[in-house]
């Protein structure tokens, strides 16, 4: 709406969430840390994020529909400082996530409506023991028909948290569990490549890799297995024949 002056005017409406009279203008995904969105995150229900991308923040690329749900998390936590009680919390759902398909098809699956998807995870949270600001946020995504995003969120959010303690981010693929002092080393050459930053080491276990190890670190990756290198041997030996 404009002026007779031609300059845009606020629409004067009632807000459904405070019952007052005032001028409104589109919400911002910064309003997502203001009390508003900390009362729904704390009843589950919706509220509005912003539908445009928010890249690189800090250096964490937060674009898409899960970097938007995460970057206002993250701001909620840390206005609450709760990021640690959070991440925890997260981390806790996405192991469950991980040992449970019937969990996973309720996430990803778009059969089940919002307030199924919300029952059950009512049930799943409260047996895990997940409560506060990241079980209303969990039921706030589902309201919200986002829950396919949830893992991609919990990804984000991790970067966000590992970005603010200085903690980067690492996994390494082994045929057989690392000794100690061998986990130790690759832990310390990791930091150096980094410039002395410290490591969140992932070690997972793979024997079809045969031998070696494959690194990720961020968006980089060194494959020296085994398994790379005879594949690369016989590509040749099919290239010569």
């Amino acid at each position: 709406m404009a002026c007779v002056t031609g300059r845009p005017q606020l629409e004067r409406r009632r807000c459904s969430l405070c019952s007052a009279s005032r001028p409104h203008r589109r919400p911002t995904l910064h309003d997502a840390s203001k009390p508003h969105f900390r009362g729904l995150a704390r009843s589950g229900r919706a509220t509005p994020i912003r539908e445009q991308s928010i890249v690189a923040q800090d250096g964490v690329d937060l674009s898409g529909v899960a970097g938007r749900y995460a970057f206002a998390l993250y701001e909620l936590a840390s206005e609450q400082r709760a990021t640690e009680e959070v991440s925890r919390s997260l981390a806790a759902f996405q192991r469950l996530l991980g040992e449970s398909a019937d969990l996973r098809r309720l996430v990803a699956s778009p059969v089940f409506t919002a307030a199924e998807q919300v029952k059950a995870l009512d049930a799943v949270l409260r047996a895990a023991e997940i409560g506060g600001v990241a079980a209303n946020f969990i039921r706030l995504v589902a309201t919200k028909r986002r829950l396919f995003a949830l893992p991609d969120i919990i990804a984000a959010f991790q970067r966000l948290d590992e970005k603010a303690k200085g903690l980067v981010s690492a996994e390494a693929i082994v045929a057989a569990p690392l000794r100690p002092d061998h986990e130790s080393s690759l832990r310390q050459a990791l930091s150096a490549a980094t410039g002395g930053k410290t490591i969140n080491l992932n070690v997972k276990t793979d024997p079809s890799i045969v031998g070696g190890i494959i690194v990720k670190l961020g968006s980089r990756m060194v494959d020296a297995s085994v398994k790379t290198k005879l594949n690369a041997i016989r590509t040749r030996m099919k290239e010569v024949g």
